[in-house]
């Protein structure tokens, strides 16, 4: 009998059905992976890591802003909308389609340093609620934009309306000086003992606090904020702020604690009192600051001279040699003789005496006091945003935030977060 056989064709033909097979199945696999991954994308379930990869999961958080929104409020961040410029970016005035006036800080995608600012601002000012310390909006996170959106303030910042441009000053009266030291006070003392998160600012300066339009103080910029130890104890980290008014044992050992923030405010309340900046004013040759002339004055008993000529004889001297007792106090060498925020409030509203000082001549003058200000008048000077001086910044530390755990935590009771 004769066998049928299949033809060569035929047997090609089937055989090569058979190899196929793998390549249309993969091929359809291939297809349903990439549908499953577009419809995981469209629903945003899906985040791929960008240069922000800092930023700790921060891309899926709705800060209740959009980039064409923000955009559109500063007129695409035009140069004649720029109010400031902070070390980590520009900050302009905006305006939403409600009225309302913002203020947007731009940060640096690029920098980690401007990521660590960013985590920090977010997490620690949105979990605090303080009328002395500066609202945050919302925020931004889209692109290569670090956004942040804050209240506008419409008398900008303390260190313009004391010495800044002549043009740009704002003649504050002493009663109005008085408000606004008790303000920044009142401030500190919340973020040091009455906040969810206990805070040390760190950067405690007059161009970080701002004046709203009936000239209240609100303290602004916690890029370089740190969660607070206890009172008895202290960290030791890199230094980080500005040069005038950092304590004595922050800028040179690298202790931080809370009375890093008292020693600023001392500073501060010295500049209030005098409309002087602290690093770059003295009388003569003979005195090597701001602080340095303060003391002086207070050996000699002179110390009313310290007031701002400006203001006549239109102040309370009881009210000026108070507040200049409290700021001598605050700005003590050892870190243990100084108040603690609460303590200096009550100082200032006259429910608590105010210890007696007497700062030795020798000491003030070769003392550890001024130490930090001579060691880092070497530094690199960078353009400040009052225009009329310089203000010398530290290199920021790389554990502002340490990781993204650290931000995940604030964020957990930021109102921006995602619900």
């Amino acid at each position: 009998m004769k066998v049928l056989r299949p033809s060569p064709s035929f047997r090609r033909c089937s055989s090569d059905r058979k190899k196929g097979i793998p390549y249309i199945i993969v091929g359809i696999v291939s297809l349903f992976l990439v549908l499953a991954l577009l419809i995981l994308w469209r629903k945003g379930c899906l985040r791929f890591k960008t240069k922000k990869h800092d930023l700790g999961g921060l891309q899926s958080q709705s800060g209740g802003y959009t980039l064409k929104q923000i955009k559109s409020a500063t007129n695409n961040f035009n140069l004649l909308n720029k109010i400031g410029e902070g070390g980590f970016g520009p900050v302009y005035k905006g305006l939403l389609p409600d009225g309302t006036l913002i203020a947007v800080k731009q940060l640096s995608s690029k920098s980690k340093q401007g990521n660590h600012e960013f985590l920090n601002e977010i997490g620690m000012i949105t979990c605090m609620q303080h009328n002395n310390l500066v609202k945050l909006h919302g925020f931004c996170v889209e692109e290569d934009q670090l956004l942040l959106v804050y209240e506008y303030m419409e008398n900008n910042s303390l260190s313009r309306a004391l010495f800044g441009h002549q043009q740009n000053q704002i003649f504050l009266g002493w009663e109005t000086r008085v408000i606004i030291c008790l303000g920044i006070a009142r401030g500190l003392a919340f973020l040091h003992e009455d906040s969810i998160l206990k805070v040390v600012h760190r950067d405690i300066k007059a161009t970080n606090v701002l004046l709203d339009k009936e000239l209240n103080p609100k303290i602004s910029d916690f890029g370089l904020a740190r969660l607070g130890e206890d009172e008895k104890s202290h960290v030791s980290t890199r230094i980080a702020g500005t040069v005038g008014y950092m304590a004595p044992e922050y800028a040179i050992w690298g202790h931080l604690s809370y009375k890093v923030d008292v020693y600023s405010f001392g500073i501060l309340t010295l500049e209030i009192v005098s409309g002087k900046s602290n690093s770059y004013y003295a009388p003569s040759d003979e005195f090597f600051c701001l602080l340095d002339w303060a003391c002086h004055l207070r050996q000699s008993g002179n110390y009313m001279e310290l007031v701002d000529q400006r203001l006549g004889c239109n102040y309370n001297i009881e009210e000026a040699e108070k507040m200049v007792n409290v700021a001598l106090l605050c700005t003590n060498a050892a870190a243990s003789e100084r108040p603690t925020m609460s303590e200096a409030v009550d100082m200032l509203e006259g429910k608590i005496d105010i210890p007696d000082i007497s700062p030795d001549f020798q000491a003030c003058t070769n003392g550890t006091r001024f130490k930090s200000i001579r060691a880092n008048h070497q530094s690199t000077e960078t353009p400040s945003a009052s225009g009329n001086h310089t203000e010398i910044s530290t290199s920021i530390p790389t554990e502002t935030v340490s990781s993204s755990t650290f931000s995940e935590n604030l964020l957990k009771n930021s109102p921006y977060r995602n619900t």
